[in-house]
């Protein structure tokens, strides 16, 4: 593979060492850009594992990562070139980071880039003062060693290097859209679900890519494809779209129930009062875990864990249907172990509790029915879930006992012998 291949035109001309990624300077791209177009998939798995380890290092961007985002966009567009759909991924990472922060209600570009622009333009002397007036309010000597330690990562430099890295990412990906949009009609389904997952982190390119999502909606018959769609129409769209969608709540395959109710749900909570319905409720309540296997098609939000995505989107519904939604996600809770308990667990937490760090909750025999239901069922999730540090600081963040032994005391249940916990 050389630079004559028009996917990689220009590589060369790009001072990658001047670039920085997670590990400096990023003269080692170019040779994974060319190894992702190898047509061998052992080297492109490989070349694909070093770019999410270095320009999207746990997450984050860096200055090389908007430098590499022309190249692979035009990789992922070209017919010639396999891995297409991994490539589709790559892009959406490097946009957005993980999905589920911007789950359920979309990408927020305006607060994002009001957020940027605000942070960018304070003096770094008084973002310091708060800090340490934040580190002296807390409540004991344990909280405050832990906020001085947060306080100490401050690096004013780092910080606006990395808002500008991210913004950048994400406004390099979305000057690429107009290539890849052509993608949705691809003859393989991978590709047309990857696409549609790409396109539905750009709500200001929606007046371009909404109504090419909503021609898909018609024609698609493999049900990923047909869900990703709907996931992404909903988090485009506003209530006008709210006829169009109601009608894939009937549909045979329970994916495409599943992703109808999500959009729905989003669009409810964005004022389309009328997209909330019982039926909502019931196809999200209902969903189960998405296990789809090493190279199977699937839904590629929220990484596959449809129970999760449905969790949080359960908790848009509170208003509308509040005892519905807290019994549907706690009964879900009770089916859940390791970290797919974890967004499930965030969800149910908020329904039954509201906004987190208010204080403790109070003595278990204080709190409502579906409350004192939900600890219950939290203390019985099992140690190998318990064993996580994601589990502990959720359900910590409420005010509730930990670890699980404290939060079984805290509601009344029996001490368990060593055997059956696991």
């Amino acid at each position: 593979m050389t630079d004559t291949n028009h996917a990689l035109t220009g590589l060369d001309s790009v001072d990658w060492t001047a670039l920085q990624h997670a590990y400096g300077p990023a003269d080692d791209v170019p040779a994974q850009l060319r190894a992702l177009c190898s047509p061998d998939p052992a080297e492109r798995h490989k070349a694909l594992d070093d770019l999410y380890g270095n320009i999207f290092h746990q997450g984050s961007r860096y200055p090389a990562t908007a430098a590499a985002v022309p190249f692979l966009a035009r990789t992922a567009a070209d017919p010639a070139l396999p891995g297409t759909p991994e490539t589709l991924e790559l892009l959406a990472s490097l946009a957005i980071g993980y999905d589920e922060s911007h789950l359920p209600g979309g990408v927020a570009i305006a607060d994002w880039r009001r957020e940027v622009e605000e942070f960018l333009a304070r003096d770094p002397e008084e973002i310091r003062a708060e800090l340490d007036a934040w580190v002296e309010a807390a409540a004991d000597e344990g909280e405050r060693r832990s906020r001085d330690f947060r306080r100490s990562l401050f690096d004013h430099d780092r910080q606006c290097q990395s808002a500008q890295a991210e913004l950048g990412a994400y406004d390099a990906v979305r000057r690429e859209l107009p290539g890849l949009l052509p993608l949705l009609a691809d003859a393989e389904p991978a590709v047309r679900a990857a696409t549609a997952y790409l396109l539905a982190w750009f709500p200001e390119e929606a007046g371009e890519t909404l109504p090419p999502l909503l021609r898909l909606l018609d024609a698609e018959r493999e049900p990923v494809v047909l869900a990703t769609a709907l996931v992404a129409a909903g988090l485009l769209g506003d209530g006008e779209l709210v006829g169009r969608l109601r009608a894939f709540l009937t549909a045979r395959e329970p994916v495409v129930r599943w992703a109808a109710a999500t959009a729905l749900a989003r669009l409810g909570a964005a004022g389309a009062a009328e997209a909330v319905s019982v039926e909502v409720l019931t196809e999200l309540a209902a969903v189960e875990d998405e296990a789809p296997g090493t190279g199977a098609l699937r839904v590629l939000f929220h990484e596959g864990d449809l129970r999760g995505c449905a969790a949080a989107s359960l908790v848009l519904l509170a208003d509308r249907f509040p005892d519905e939604a807290l019994d549907a996600v706690t009964g879900a809770l009770a089916g859940t172990s390791g970290p797919a308990s974890f967004p499930v667990a965030e969800a149910a937490l908020r329904l039954a509790f509201g906004v987190p760090g208010q204080g403790g909750v109070g003595a278990f025999e204080e709190l409502g029915e579906r409350q004192r239901r939900l600890v219950r069922v939290l203390a019985g999730l099992g140690t190998q879930t318990w064993q996580w540090v994601n589990l502990l600081s959720l359900v910590r963040s409420w005010g509730l006992p930990t670890p699980r032994d404290a939060l079984r005391a805290y509601a009344g249940l029996p001490e368990e012998q060593e055997a059956a916990r696991e």
